[in-house]
Parts: structure tokens; C-alpha cells; sequence
């Protein structure tokens, strides 16, 4: 039996007769990602593409779709307002029209600044590589703990401003820079903003290291944003991005811990919300023994 082939679903106007069409980045349960331009074809964006859901009433779906793109929309614009290094939203639509009667149809799109640059998550594979490479394992290891370090600020900052995100992975944390890459190239952004296939390709150790030690950390994807201040929830927010960087760097744990150390200096409260993580682990590692 031969596997299907995925197709994409139609994209609502403007987009389908955009020249040249949009790029399909790629695809999440929610959501589909796309490059495509803003105004001039010389102006990338990222295009968010929310399809309607076909096993939902067609009531639910469209609130759904509507509540999630705007609050989605409304958290980045307050944290980009807040001074947090977020995409900046360009457009918003929660009922596109379809077809060329104009009827509304359901799903809805968000538009958003393209961030140049890779994920932490190819950075520090990259960095993985070299060392494989080079059989040097403390090789970059001060531009890495100086990545983390603006990790745990951003992180913190993001926090004391009440703003829970998720869904917090090294893919979601886009780095950010402005130099053109080795191969003439320049990535990114997923939903997550870039994926492994158009991952950078590091060619030299300089130009890694400019990248750790200047890249400009951008958070990603507010698709499970929700705003709190509790610490509860804060602590649950780290706990998802620590056991992610386990699973997907087990190699720099040490160096995660200068996230939580940065994460504990940069605002008032942040070491009340430490000590809930501890807390938060106990449970986790006891609802991992019980199963």
C-alpha cells in the first residue's frame, strides 16, 4: 500500500494569486506555515495559515480559529510593545473569503515579520557536529553558556510581564543576526520559524561563534500562549523547555543551567518561580516512576 501524498490545503485570498506563490515552510496539528512577501516581492514574510477543521461544527470551528489567531496576535503585539523581541504582525484575518463569489469560508491567517536567522536548536546541533568533528568537546563552550545566559533573560523578561508560553522548545527560540551566510543563503523562521531542511549550513567556527555570542534571541510560535502570574505556571513553562533541551541536547545539560541562573537574576520574583520548578520536577519524575 502506497503512502499519500500530502497536499496542502488552498490558501484563501490574497494568496492565491500571489507572484510568486507562497512556500509551504512547514506543517503543524494546527496550523501550516508559509514564506511569502509583504507589499513587495522584495519584502519576506511569514504567512500563518489556520485551515478550517472539517470534523468540527462549522460554528465551533470558526470561534475557535478566531479566538486562537487574535489571541495569538494580541500576545505578540503586547510583548513587541513590552520591548520582547517577538515577529512584529502585519495583518490579521479571522473569516477569509474563498472562491470568487466571496463567500466567508472557514480557517483564518496571521501575518508576520520573517526573522532571518536559524533555531537554537540547529545552533546547537551545529555545535554538536563541530565537536564530533574536531574531537573537542569544550569547544565553544563560553559562546554557548553566553546563548543560554540571553536565553533565561529573554525568558524572564517574557514572564514578568504575565505571558505563559506554552510550548517552549529550541525550536521556538529563533537566534536572530543580520550577516549573509557562508553559502550566500539566509534562513528562517518556522512555526517554529525554520526547520531542518533549510537549516544553516555552518562551514566555519568563526562564523558559529560570531552567531552564539550576537545572535539576537527572538521568541516564536505564541500558538498555546496564555497570560498568568502565577508561579506555578511560570515554573511549568521552564519545565517544559528543560525536559526539551534533555531530549534534544542531552550532551549540554551543564550548559542549560545558565539559562535557570540568568532566568533568577533578570526579575523581581524569579527566584520564587526556581524553587516552584523544583517542585514541579518532584511531580515529574514521580508521575515518570508511576507511569
Amino acid at each position: 500500500m502506497s503512502a499519500s501524498v500530502f497536499s496542502p490545503p488552498h490558501l484563501p485570498p490574497p494568496f492565491v494569486n500571489t507572484v510568486p506563490p507562497p512556500t509551504l515552510i512547514s506543517q503543524g496539528a494546527e496550523a501550516l506555515l508559509y514564506r511569502t512577501h509583504f507589499l513587495q516581492s522584495t519584502h519576506a514574510c511569514a504567512l500563518k495559515y489556520r485551515p478550517s477543521k472539517p470534523y468540527r461544527h462549522p460554528t465551533l470551528d470558526a470561534r475557535l480559529t478566531k479566538h486562537r489567531i487574535l489571541s495569538e496576535a494580541r500576545t505578540m503585539v503586547r510583548m513587541r510593545k513590552e520591548g520582547l523581541k517577538v515577529p512584529g504582525v502585519l495583518g490579521v484575518d479571522c473569516e477569509p473569503a474563498h472562491g470568487d463569489d466571496g463567500r466567508k469560508g472557514g480557517g483564518g491567517w496571521m501575518m508576520m515579520e520573517w526573522v532571518e536567522g536559524q533555531t537554537a536548536k540547529d545552533l546547537l546541533m551545529a555545535v554538536k557536529e563541530m565537536r564530533k568533528t574536531s574531537g573537542r568537546e569544550e569547544m565553544l563552550r563560553e559562546e554557548v553558556r553566553n546563548l543560554m545566559h540571553r536565553i533565561g533573560t529573554i525568558l524572564s523578561n517574557m514572564h514578568e510581564i504575565g505571558v505563559i508560553h506554552g510550548d517552549l522548545t529550541t525550536s521556538n527560540l529563533m537566534i536572530r543576526h543580520g550577516a549573509q551566510q557562508p553559502n550566500g543563503t539566509a534562513n528562517g523562521h518556522k512555526d517554529g520559524h525554520a526547520n531542518a531542511e533549510n537549516a544553516f549550513d555552518v562551514e566555519t567556527e568563526s562564523v558559529l561563534r560570531e552567531t552564539l555570542m550576537n545572535g539576537e534571541v527572538v521568541l516564536i510560535d505564541f500558538g498555546l500562549a496564555t497570560s498568568s502570574i502565577q508561579d506555578e505556571d511560570k515554573a511549568v513553562d521552564l519545565y517544559v523547555l528543560e525536559r526539551a533541551f534533555g531530549s534534544t541536547h542531552p550532551e549540554a545539560e551543564d550548559e542549560f543551567k545558565e539559562v535557570l541562573e540568568a532566568y533568577g537574576k533578570s526579575s523581581r520574583g524569579a527566584r520564587v518561580v526556581l524553587k516552584r520548578l523544583e517542585d514541579v520536577r518532584l511531580r515529574g519524575r514521580k508521575k515518570s516512576m508511576i507511569g
